[in-house]
């Protein structure tokens, strides 16, 4: 300071000057990046009204777009890229309305909606006319809301090839297996070990940590309404409604879910059979391949079975192997289960 009386009050506003230039290029940094709000990444929404602009749109989007598909019938098998990523902070999201339609126009061959990337929110939105609706490929933290998925030629959605940490929520599920009822399930978690190879280089299809919850499934859903396939673990099956009317029982399917898999929490589902129909348990657990089909929890489930089987049948060995530490717990109900709730001792909810 005693360095500053020696200058004059002119060489005192010089020095001021000279700060204020020094210190200006800093301010306009911290203002354009930290302070000014419109220096945030800015959300694009895009409105497509035709297949062309939709699938053009999906191959274009960068993270936090909003894509809109006005009201109308979109006639394609549509594709999202692997290059099309969201994050965390800032997904993207494809909203449709009760009245935007996705139309692969035959059950024979294609899917509607092949989703091959990670942090988007499918919202409102009807899949018709493929072969599966919609499949999930690679692809990681997704949000699959409000999609009505329905006259398909095998499984309505299908998360596939290691894919993890997604949400399938309030959709509504029918009339599915219409060309093949063998792989017409309602949602279809995994890959079968058979199918290792072709999809995942013979490795198990570790699609973890995947989330069901609130969802309707059936009527006429020709397969399980949902498949937890072996090489999968760790979901999450909760609050959702079942209804066998229409199953085929084709390749086995006399279930609700068939669990493969391990660690999936069953939960508080309520089912639906009618009576005379060729459903034998509401839930079955199986081995396909030795040390998978372990460590399954039942819980609070409701079980409309009408059926000569149980409520939840755990199969404690096959030809591949046995299972292990799967419980039912005894908050699980019942209804026309000739066999009983489960084949198993019923364990402590408390």
């Amino acid at each position: 300071m005693f360095m500053l009386s020696k200058y004059s009050n002119s060489d005192g506003n010089s020095l001021f000057v000279m700060k204020i230039l020094l210190y200006f290029p800093l301010l306009l940094i911290t203002y354009f990046f930290w302070i000014n709000p419109t220096n945030a990444q800015k959300i694009r929404i895009v409105h497509v009204r035709n297949a062309t602009q939709l699938q053009a749109a999906l191959n274009t989007a960068v993270k936090g777009d909003q894509i809109i598909v006005e009201k109308g019938t979109y006639l394609g098998h549509f594709e999202i890229p692997a290059t099309a990523n969201g994050t965390a902070d800032a997904p993207i999201v494809l909203r449709g309305n009760a009245d935007v339609i996705l139309d692969a126009g035959t059950i024979q061959t294609n899917y509607v909606l092949h989703l091959n990337a990670s942090y988007w929110h499918l919202q409102n939105l009807t899949l018709t006319n493929g072969l599966k609706g919609l499949v999930c490929d690679e692809a990681h933290h997704n949000v699959i809301d409000s999609l009505v998925v329905h006259e398909i030629g095998e499984e309505a959605i299908h998360l596939r090839k290691f894919s993890t940490h997604n949400l399938v929520t309030h959709c509504r599920i029918y009339n599915t297996g219409l060309k093949t009822p063998d792989y017409g399930e309602g949602v279809y978690i995994g890959t079968a070990v058979s199918n290792w190879p072709k999809y995942t280089e013979g490795l198990p299809d570790k699609c973890d940590s995947n989330q069901v919850i609130h969802n309707t499934i059936g009527p006429n859903v020709a397969a399980e309404c949902i498949d937890l396939k072996e090489g999968s673990s760790g979901g999450l099956i909760k609050d959702n409604r079942f209804d066998a009317t229409g199953i085929s029982g084709a390749n086995g399917a006399d279930s609700w879910i068939d669990v493969k898999g391990n660690n999936y929490v069953i939960e508080s589902n309520i089912g639906y059979n009618p009576v005379g129909s060729i459903l034998k348990d509401g839930y079955q657990v199986h081995c396909a391949v030795d040390g998978w089909g372990n460590n399954n929890l039942f819980k609070g489930n409701q079980s409309t079975v009408n059926a000569s089987g149980y409520a939840i049948n755990v199969t404690a060995s096959s030809s591949k192997g046995k299972t292990s530490g799967n419980k039912v717990l005894d908050d699980n109900t019942a209804i026309g289960a000739a066999s009983g709730i489960a084949n198993v001792a019923l364990q402590s909810s408390k």
